[in-house]
């Protein structure tokens, strides 16, 4: 099974060098958009293009000369284009109403050609040759840049830098991956429609901060482990009770909010790539109102990281193609996903495993429940386009 993890660096970038990666991102966001626009047709989807061979064949040499970025990020800016307009054109299959794909934010992919790591910095390329950017990592240790990039278990597949206009902070988002053959903290199974699914349901929870229907984990492990840290930190602050420790708090608060939500924005991305990759046209939530009832063991801390996530991944999914939808939570923590069975019921769940009373299937309980998340949005809409006039497409579920 394919395990794949992402450690979200900080990065020192010299200041000199600062401008030089804002240029590199505009440029990038240039070659992503001429590729929507190339790729992208109001007439028809039968008249798109979704090929990326066909994109990169008709745009890499013009948007060369354009620009001054490298072959490579010429080559992930068309690539990310066409993934858009591929997302859009699946929804437009669907019935639902879309418009041309445009990128508006400040994010650039690096592959390993374009991306150099070392030890502790990595070595990028900009439109001013390249820029060597130390890595700021926690004191903590092991930090999952140690222990995922740094790891002979995992492999390097791609990065996303991004920069954070509030902090003024530039971020590198380091995925790996690696194939676990025992599959001890995954399920073993996945959905069964992963191929042709269009749909991604997304269960939330405390053990597991997100769990996706194509059986990819978030694990709050790391979450938690810090939230627990900032939280005796503050308790020792507050106990001296000296204007010192006072500045200090506000210093460390100001901190803990801002990796809150970077931590946040890692994830958000890495479930919309989730999408991207598995073709889906929609990323599906439950529905947050009363989730505190729900999740009586969730703190203040996992209420928030679930109410910021949906927020991230609902203004970023659509820049790749991607709408993002609720439904009503009722009953899918408690019902088989099992596309022919069903079975609805409390004794179902039994705290992490999901072991179905009447056909026996037995899977990790958050991962049937974003099974059912999915299901449940794919059933409405499938509903929804059989009973319009105007509908002759077909959805795979």
């Amino acid at each position: 099974m394919e395990v794949r993890r992402t450690a979200p660096v900080k990065l020192a970038v010299p200041d000199e060098r600062r401008d030089d990666l804002h240029e590199s991102a505009r440029q990038f966001r240039h070659c992503a958009n001429r590729a929507t626009e190339f790729c992208w047709s109001d007439r028809s989807y039968t008249e798109c293009v979704t090929a990326n061979t066909t994109a990169r064949d008709a745009l890499y040499d013009e948007l060369r000369e354009e620009t001054d970025l490298t072959a490579n990020l010429v080559q992930e800016a068309i690539r990310r284009g066409v993934q858009a307009v591929k997302g859009c054109v699946e929804r437009w299959k669907s019935g639902k109403r879309v418009s041309q794909p445009e990128f508006t934010s400040w994010s650039m992919l690096y592959d390993k050609r374009s991306a150099t790591f070392y030890r502790n910095k990595v070595s990028l390329s900009t439109v001013n040759g390249r820029v060597e950017c130390a890595f700021e990592l926690p004191s903590d240790s092991p930090t999952p840049y140690e222990r995922y990039v740094l790891s002979e278990e995992f492999e390097f597949r791609a990065s996303t830098l991004q920069y954070d206009a509030v902090d003024d902070e530039f971020y590198f988002h380091i995925t790996t991956r690696k194939y676990d053959s025992e599959g001890d903290d995954e399920p073993s199974e996945v959905s069964e429609d992963t191929e042709h699914q269009t749909v991604l349901g997304i269960d939330l929870g405390v053990n597991s901060l997100a769990v996706a229907s194509t059986g990819r984990f978030w694990h709050g492990d790391d979450y938690d482990h810090w939230c627990r840290e900032f939280e005796e930190r503050r308790g020792e602050m507050q106990q001296r009770g000296t204007q010192a420790a006072h500045n200090a708090l506000l210093r460390l608060g100001k901190r803990e909010k801002a990796w809150r939500k970077q931590y946040i924005h890692t994830v958000a991305n890495e479930i919309v790539t989730e999408a991207v990759e598995h073709e889906c046209d929609v990323i599906v939530f439950e529905e947050l109102t009363d989730i505190r009832e729900r999740l009586p063991h969730a703190k203040w801390h996992h209420v928030w990281a679930f109410r910021r996530l949906f927020e991230y991944v609902e203004y970023k999914a659509p820049e790749r193609g991607v709408s993002v939808e609720q439904v009503k939570p009722n009953h899918t923590s408690q019902r088989c996903s099992r596309t022919d069975c069903g079975f609805t019921h409390e004794d179902n769940r039994q705290g992490e495993v999901f072991c179905c009373q009447k056909c026996g299937y037995e899977v990790n309980a958050d991962y049937n429940a974003a099974k059912n998340i999915g299901t449940r949005y794919g059933r409405k809409r499938q509903h929804r386009l059989r009973s319009s006039p105007k509908s002759g497409t077909e959805t795979h579920q």
